[in-house]
């Protein structure tokens, strides 16, 4: 497979290639940490947001599905393209706070067979879900047939059949391919390879648990023809092992999501970057 250069300067195509301009700085924590700002207050027990919305399940049909974003420390990781740390805490939570906030948000919503549970960072990271909260965790979501939560290759582990094991519905690990282009995966600053997804992938399926997996459709560095082609690259890596694609694009537009289905992939309209009624959002 080829590796089309990280583009640069004037052939950057728009004002919106920004990143291009960097090609040769050091991306890296503390580059990123330096361009940010500050953080939003929050509350430690309470979710940042929630919400119902509708997608496609791994059967194919169109259900309802709720998604709490969690509060807790930030992730240990500092992505590039990532913004996730503006809802979070510098610090681990109490014992206790995400099962309270969880509680407090589902009070708040219509009953639904599917949950996600979102934390701007892994859930498997001991600091930022207290692994003290999985038991009381298991009790909230006992109702639900699906739990999905998000965690970084790197942390999927032990932790994930520990809690697999403790919970009635099926558990989804949702985790960040981004690409598999190596030069624009290595500045995401992700701290990982395909080979390092490829294994928590093999993990997951191996134990049981099916996985989702997100797709920038054009990452920074790569104009719109190459995040295209770079997108239909990424789907190929384990494509016999993901139940479902996420693809979130560089340029904040709303995500997709498909699940690995023949009858499902044709809707994939990679040209038009048209979010399908058919297949739901992230």
């Amino acid at each position: 497979m080829s590796i089309s250069p990280i583009r640069t300067g004037s052939t950057a195509g728009n004002s919106s290639d920004f990143m291009s301009d960097y090609k040769d700085l050091q991306i890296d924590d503390q580059w990123i940490r330096k361009q940010r700002g500050t953080k939003n207050q929050v509350d430690l027990f309470r979710p940042c947001h929630f919400l119902i919305e509708k997608e496609r399940t791994l059967s194919g049909s169109i259900e309802d599905i709720i998604t709490i974003f969690l509060t807790n420390r930030e992730c240990s990781f500092s992505c590039l393209m990532c913004d996730l740390w503006k809802n979070t805490t510098d610090r681990t939570v109490p014992d206790g706070a995400i099962p309270t906030q969880i509680e407090w948000a589902l009070q708040q919503l219509p009953p639904a067979r599917h949950i996600k549970l979102y934390n701007s960072a892994s859930f498997f990271d001991p600091g930022a879900i207290p692994p003290a909260d999985y038991s009381r965790i298991a009790e909230l979501v006992k109702p639900f047939d699906t739990v999905i939560v998000e965690n970084h290759p790197l942390l999927t582990g032990e932790r994930c059949l520990q809690f697999a094991r403790m919970i009635r519905p099926q558990l989804q690990v949702a985790m960040g391919l981004e690409t598999i282009h190596s030069g624009v995966l290595h500045r995401l600053n992700k701290k990982m390879k395909p080979e390092d997804f490829r294994n928590a992938t093999h993990f997951l399926k191996e134990n049981g648990i099916s996985s989702r997996t997100f797709i920038l459709l054009r990452p920074p560095f790569l104009s719109e023809a190459e995040g295209v082609h770079w997108a239909k690259e990424s789907m190929h890596l384990n494509r016999e092992l993901i139940a479902v694609w996420s693809f979130p694009h560089g340029q904040a537009t709303e995500p997709w999501n498909c699940c690995n289905r023949l009858d499902t992939l044709p809707l994939l309209n990679f040209g038009r970057w048209r979010k399908s009624r058919n297949m739901g959002s992230v």
